[in-house]
Parts: C-alpha cells; sequence; structure tokens
C-alpha cells in the first residue's frame, strides 16, 4: 500500500503551500479581525485556476483529481479556513453544472466560471430546512418558458459575489415522497426580485459572507432548469455533498495542521521555571496526542479521496473522513490553546481564531451526527465494507 502522493500531487501541494505562506498566513488574522474581504487573495486564486478545479478541461477548467483537489482545501485552510469557503462552494456548484447540466448550460457557464469571471455557490438551506432538505419551502411555479420562484435561502456562501446560483426549489410541491418534486434552478442573480437581505453574524469563517436571500416573483428561464428535468434536485445537490464532505475533511485537516505547528513552536520557544515547556511532560503528550491525530484524519481523508479517484461512490468513505477529521480539528484546536495558556485565548495568536473555525467543520455538508448515520447505513445494507 503506498501512502505517498505522486510527484505531480508533491509540486501541486508544495505551489499551494507556498502560495498560501506567502499571500494568506502574514494578513489572516488582521483582515479576519477587521472584517475585510480577501479582494487581493480571491485575485491570486483565480490566476492560479482554482475556481475551475473540477470544471473538464474541455471548459477551462482543470479537472483535478480529488486527492487534488482535496489538497486544495487543506493547504488554504492551514492560513485561513474562510478563504477556502469562498472556493468550496463554487467548485461544487461548478461540479453539479458539469455533472448534470445540460451541453447548453455547460457552453454558456462553465468557461466564465473557472476562469473566476463568474462566481458562484449553492443555494440549499432555509430558516427552517436544513438537515431535511425535503423540507424546504421556496417554490418554483411554471408560467410558459419561465419559472416564477418565492421563498428564503440562508447560510449561502458567496451570496453577494455571485453571478449565477443554483437553488433547489419545489417545482411541485404536491408530490409524495417530496424529493420527487424538487429541482435545481440556475438563477441569474441580477434578476428582479433576488435580493441578498442581510449578513449573518458568525462566531468564526470570516473572510467570506454568509447571507439570507429572499426570493420574489423571481422569473427564471426553463432553460436554467439544472438538468432540463424536472424532479432531480436533491439528487443533483447529494450528489455534490458527497465531494463537498471532502472538502470539510481537507479543511478540518489544515486547521489542526496550523493548530499542531503553533503548539509546537511555542512549546518549544516559551520558558517556565527556566526550561522550554516542550520539555515537560504534561506538554509532550499533548503535542503527542494532537500530532497522532492529525496523522490519523489525513490518512483517512486521503483514503476517502483515493477512493472516489477510483471511480467508487464514497457515502462511507468521505463521511468517514469527515467526521473523523472535524472532530480532530476541534479537539487539536482545544488542546492547541491549553498549550498556549493565557496566549492562546488572545488574538494575538491565531490559535482563538483555529478554535473558532473549527466547530463549523461538525456541521458543515451534513452534521457529524448525520455523518454517522451515513456511515452506519452503509455499513448495514453491505455498500460499507471494512476489514
Amino acid at each position: 500500500m503506498d501512502f505517498t502522493f505522486t510527484e505531480e500531487q508533491q509540486d501541486f501541494r508544495d505551489a499551494l503551500r507556498r502560495f498560501v505562506d506567502r499571500e494568506i498566513v502574514p494578513v489572516a488574522s488582521e483582515w479576519e479581525r477587521s472584517g475585510r474581504y480577501p479582494t487581493e487573495i480571491v485575485e491570486h486564486l483565480r490566476a492560479m485556476g482554482l475556481f475551475g478545479i473540477t470544471t473538464p478541461e474541455q471548459y477551462g477548467g482543470l479537472a483535478l483529481d480529488m486527492v487534488s483537489f482535496t489538497l486544495v482545501y487543506e493547504e488554504i485552510s492551514r492560513g485561513w479556513m474562510g478563504i477556502a469557503g469562498i472556493l468550496g462552494s463554487h467548485n461544487l456548484s461548478c461540479w453539479m453544472i458539469a455533472r448534470h447540466g445540460t451541453d447548453e448550460q455547460k457552453q454558456r457557464l462553465l468557461p466564465k466560471l473557472a476562469a473566476g469571471e463568474f462566481r458562484t455557490g449553492v443555494g440549499l438551506t432555509e430558516p427552517g430546512a436544513g438537515t431535511d432538505l425535503q423540507g424546504i419551502r421556496s417554490t418554483a411555479r411554471r408560467d410558459g418558458d419561465e419559472y416564477v420562484v418565492n421563498g428564503t435561502k440562508t447560510w449561502i456562501t458567496n451570496a453577494r459575489h455571485a453571478d449565477v446560483l443554483p437553488v433547489l426549489v419545489k417545482t411541485d410541491p404536491t408530490t409524495s415522497p417530496a424529493h420527487k418534486g424538487m429541482s435545481l434552478l440556475l438563477i441569474d442573480t441580477t434578476s428582479p426580485g433576488f435580493e441578498v437581505s442581510r449578513d449573518l453574524g458568525k462566531l468564526g469563517y470570516k473572510g467570506t459572507e454568509s447571507c439570507e436571500i429572499s426570493l420574489q416573483d423571481v422569473r427564471v428561464p426553463v432553460q436554467d432548469l439544472l438538468g432540463g428535468a424536472e424532479g432531480r434536485g436533491l439528487q443533483q445537490a447529494l450528489s455534490g455533498l458527497e465531494i463537498g464532505r471532502l472538502n470539510i475533511a481537507g479543511r478540518s485537516v489544515g486547521i489542526t495542521q496550523a493548530a499542531y505547528d503553533a503548539a509546537l513552536r511555542y512549546a518549544k520557544e516559551r520558558t517556565a521555571f527556566g526550561r522550554p515547556i516542550a520539555d515537560f511532560q504534561a506538554i509532550q503528550l499533548k503535542l503527542a496526542d494532537i500530532a497522532t491525530q492529525l496523522q490519523a484524519a489525513r490518512l483517512m481523508t486521503y483514503w476517502a479521496a483515493s477512493q472516489a479517484d477510483a471511480g467508487r461512490r464514497v457515502d462511507m468513505e468521505a463521511g468517514m473522513a469527515k467526521y473523523f477529521a472535524s472532530e480532530t480539528a476541534i479537539t487539536a484546536s482545544l488542546e492547541a490553546m491549553r498549550i498556549h495558556g493565557g496566549y492562546g485565548y488572545s488574538t494575538e495568536f491565531v490559535i482563538e481564531r483555529l478554535y473558532r473555525d473549527a466547530p463549523l467543520m461538525a456541521i458543515g455538508e451534513g452534521t457529524n451526527d448525520i455523518m454517522r448515520t451515513v456511515i452506519a447505513k452503509a455499513l448495514l445494507s453491505g455498500s460499507g465494507v471494512i476489514g
């Protein structure tokens, strides 16, 4: 069994790492505290082609393998997890369009999205429906060659910067089961009635906005129904969330790596009773725990990504990676804060930001309790095999 990156993947990681250390790490804490949007960093992401990592090459994208895809989110989150969110929702949307869109939709949208000329995200969650997406209330009523959309979406990343937004709606609210009446519409955000109504305050995950969107009689051409057939929206969205969980697992590994690096560096530099605190066994045990859990999370994450590259369904594998890596990020950020003592609670050090960013990883792309049920169902059905 080979647990190493290919030479190409290693070179890609090295390039990402240099970019993060040069462009993100020096400004992350200051820009996060001030609420400054990372415009310059976004331009660098665009220049590197990272808005096209899930877009096929024929449309101008990079079409990265899933291991390299996951590397992007690990390395950027090591510098600032909020920046990874800008890419995450965009590339998830591109993946859904590339996989499920009509030829016309792909040709019209993907070249601009891959180049970063257009931006996008995903409009799924509503104030009364998160995990239970079949409970959404947003509707799209057919009116000739258009749909008339009404509803509210919340926690939408990239909302203020999106040019087109896939939005999950009910095209037939009377159908049972509900998912048979759900569709994804590719909504032009300049359409009358489409409004970003407010930004949501957050504990962490700053650098990118999370917004509530109001849709009032928004008219959407029938040609902007993703895939051209009604009733496929939930399946299309869920298929995207499968790779989205690799994204979250990668981000979690990046947060954990940053916590470990900070804790190790501080333990060597900080002295107590005339000695570096790294000399004390209590600190050594914490470092050993963080490092061991980090390595386990990383191996599980790239195992899941490699299974996706092999063409397999990875509901269980991605669920395991997301679950374990996100819990590891939470634990590691707290233990790193304890190693720092009072300074870990200070905004002058990176640890308090990691501690605020980590909990979202246990919530995004399906809560960890949902991940556990996904894993269990795969095991019980026989589709997931361990051993």
